[in-house]
């Protein structure tokens, strides 16, 4: 049968420290437990870990928050005396049941941490009993602790990178993805040179010369820095970027022709054409009854529009074909659009030729930003279930605990 002892430390989540004694404070109405760390524990730098020559008893004996007992508060209570550490000097020593500088259980903040990161801060602050901003720095504490323990930019080979807006007014975070693993492996506030710069220098030249290929849109900025630093790599143009341009330039063609229709006073068909813009932005085999019936009006009134909308439909088909196949159809889809004397169509053709190098090597590799929008998506969730966030660190300590890996297993709990 297990001690009191053995049972007190497995309720309080702190196996590995000695308990000297407990009390119940009628006063707060909270358990207080009395606790030291072993012996190989104590006399060691809260920074490095390594063991130091004592300084002075500190401040006296401090308290931290554990997880509840039922509906009771937990608190342990240890002295902190101080060591000097020959790199960090007079610090406090290291303790084995929370993280430096912190007031709380390495338990208590993994938790807080973890249900963070599945519900909204305003309830976590309410069943851990803390506050909304306490909240926020647990996770910025759990976060920085986990990320150095791993190393996100290790072994990248294939990465994608893209941009989110986290706020109004053009508030935006740079996101790189691995496509190897799946996870968010570098998110920081801007999407500029400059910022793309900063991965970079984390990553490290050694590093950066192991990319292979990294995917992106046309942006300027990632283009030119992906070419400064990582030379080698072959970049790969998203497809659904491509294809965003052809419903742009098609929706050109459509306004332009609803615009001569308004000129002409033809109201009526100008109405039609209007709400036809949801049929010829869909993929065919998305379309509804009625959108079907749209689209094959069209083909008969509007011969313009219609070829416009094939054009679409065609550079669209090539991102489904095998390779061969592929390049022979987008080169003739080129000469198609040069020709089709619709003016945003041949300035597309323009732009694919521009790009035609990123556009073959993602036909070759099949690597396009589909993953990265998948967590932009998981990221704008985010955003939507705390009610957006007033500092763009507190959103990324928290997106790198959801899609980094980084976020804690429940205390106890494999």
């Amino acid at each position: 049968m297990a001690s009191v002892n053995s049972v007190w430390k497995r309720l309080l989540g702190v196996e590995g420290v000695v308990v000297e004694k407990w009390e119940f404070n009628e006063g707060t109405g909270a358990f207080v437990a009395h606790v030291r760390a072993k012996k190989g524990d104590r006399g060691r730098c809260s920074i490095c870990h390594r063991r130091c020559g004592g300084y002075d008893h500190g401040s006296g004996r401090r308290q931290w928050r554990a997880l509840d007992l039922g509906t009771v508060q937990a608190y342990l209570e240890a002295e902190m005396p101080r060591v000097k550490c020959q790199e960090h000097g007079v610090v406090v020593q290291d303790v084995p049941w929370a993280r430096p500088g912190s007031r709380f259980t390495l338990d208590f903040e993994d938790q807080c941490a973890w249900l963070a990161v599945h519900t909204n801060q305003t309830a976590v602050s309410e069943l851990m009993r803390i506050a909304w901003k306490t909240v926020g720095r647990i996770i910025k504490s759990v976060g920085e602790d986990a990320r150095k323990h791993t190393d996100l930019l290790g072994g990248l080979r294939r990465i994608g990178i893209d941009e989110l807006s986290h706020r109004k007014g053009h508030k935006y975070v740079t996101v790189v993805l691995d496509h190897d693993t799946g996870r968010l492996v570098w998110m920081a506030p801007g999407r500029d040179k400059e910022t793309l710069r900063k991965f970079f220098d984390e990553l490290g030249a050694e590093r950066s010369a192991q990319l292979q290929l990294v995917s992106a849109d046309a942006a300027e900025w990632i283009e030119d820095v992906v070419r400064e630093r990582a030379p080698q790599a072959t970049r790969c143009l998203d497809p659904f970027h491509v294809v965003q341009w052809a419903t742009k330039a098609l929706d050109e063609v459509r306004r332009e022709k609803w615009n001569e229709l308004r000129t002409a006073g033809a109201g009526e068909h100008a109405k039609e054409l209007k709400n036809a813009r949801w049929a010829l932005w869909k993929n065919p085999e998305d379309l509804n009854a009625q959108q079907a019936r749209t689209l094959s009006w069209l083909s008969k009134s509007n011969q313009t529009l219609y070829r416009a909308y094939l054009l679409k439909e065609g550079l669209r088909s090539v991102f489904h074909l095998p390779l061969e196949e592929a390049l022979e159809r987008l080169d003739g889809w080129q000469k198609w659009a040069s020709r089709s004397r619709l003016p945003s169509f041949v300035a597309l053709a323009r732009s694919i030729r521009n790009h035609l190098d990123g556009i073959k090597a993602t036909l070759q590799h099949g690597l396009s930003n589909a993953l990265v929008e998948a967590k932009n998506t998981q990221l704008r969730l985010l955003l939507r279930q705390a009610f957006g966030f007033h500092n763009v660190a507190a959103f990324i300590n928290l997106a790198m605990l959801k899609l980094a890996g980084l976020c804690p297993p429940l205390p106890g709990r494999p």
